[in-house]
């Protein structure tokens, strides 16, 4: 879907949430992102780039718990509400949204929009979840009662009201438009959940018998009729030996070629048209290493080749 470079505007949208998560710092993830110099990287690649700041996201010591298996719903849902505006107004305006998280609760609001905004063209279009986790939890499954656990759900239209009723659709997604890849780290009444979905999940055996190539090949394959991608980039989906800066760590996760392979790929189909990046977390990290090759890996999603 992107033009020539020149002619596409990349918006960068922070939204500074930790309030889905448990524990703190991912609120500094955009900061973290402006600092490893995201916006001069991708200008560098032939892009306009425009830097609408940060949704107002409100101070956690401020706000009640709320419900324990629903922690800080009704903050999030105003967030997500608010971060839906952003994305259908940059869409609107013909931007490329590139969302700089935060907890990945957020993806409520950038999903529903950009899916919505497809439809108003008479257009499909399919999700890409980069993680380590399913994030397909419920009130009932969680261990935690955090929301960034759930949002894959609410997306599906299986969560709390205030969050499947962010979109103009419910669910905002069909679970054929889905592909959750890259997974190694579900409980027993998560997998149950994301088996019944009928979502495509590709886990880490999938990439290690197959190789990284075949499996996103055949989950843009599984998501061809769609003219549209959204891609939600949870950090965790890397391995914690070169990504070090997520609240989640869990073994076992792609390398940095892989990594880079698979945001190659996904630039080769044009298709891309928003972008979340979620779960960095600076207090986590190594001088700001994961952030740095964050937006390495989203120079690779946008175009950038070894010749």
């Amino acid at each position: 879907m992107m033009s020539k470079r020149s002619d596409t505007t990349l918006q960068l949208i922070g939204v500074p949430l930790d309030l889905g998560a448990g524990r703190r710092g991912v609120d500094m993830g955009p900061s973290a992102l402006r600092i490893a110099g995201i916006a001069e990287s991708l200008e560098a690649l032939g892009y306009c780039l425009v830097d609408t700041g940060n949704i107002a996201v409100p101070q956690r010591e401020t706000l009640p718990v709320g419900a324990e298996g629903l922690r800080y719903l009704d903050p999030i849902a105003e967030v997500c509400r608010g971060l839906y505006t952003a994305t259908t107004e940059a869409l609107e305006a013909g931007a490329l949204p590139i969302t700089l998280g935060g907890d990945h609760s957020l993806a409520v609001g950038s999903v529903a929009a950009a899916a919505d905004f497809a439809r108003s063209r008479g257009e499909r279009m399919g999700l890409i979840w980069l993680d380590a986790h399913g994030d397909m939890n419920s009130a009932v499954s969680s261990p935690s009662g955090n929301i960034h656990g759930m949002p894959l759900s609410c997306l599906l239209g299986d969560g709390a009201e205030p969050l499947v009723r962010i979109g103009k659709r419910r669910p905002a997604l069909d679970a054929e438009d889905v592909v959750l890849l890259g997974v190694r780290a579900i409980d027993a009444a998560e997998a149950s959940l994301i088996r019944a979905s009928g979502v495509k999940t590709m886990t880490m055996r999938d990439l290690d018998g197959y190789g990284m190539q075949r499996v996103m090949e055949e989950s843009l394959e599984h998501l061809g009729d769609c003219s549209r991608l959204h891609i939600s980039f949870d950090v965790d989906f890397l391995d914690p030996g070169i990504a070090p800066g997520v609240g989640t760590r869990v073994r076992g996760g792609p390398n940095y070629r892989e990594a880079h392979l698979a945001m190659e790929l996904l630039a080769d189909t044009g298709r891309v048209t928003s972008v979340d990046v979620v779960e960095l977390n600076p207090c986590l990290d190594l001088e700001n290493a994961t952030a740095s090759l964050a937006v390495e890996l989203l120079e690779s999603l946008f175009g950038k080749r070894i010749l």
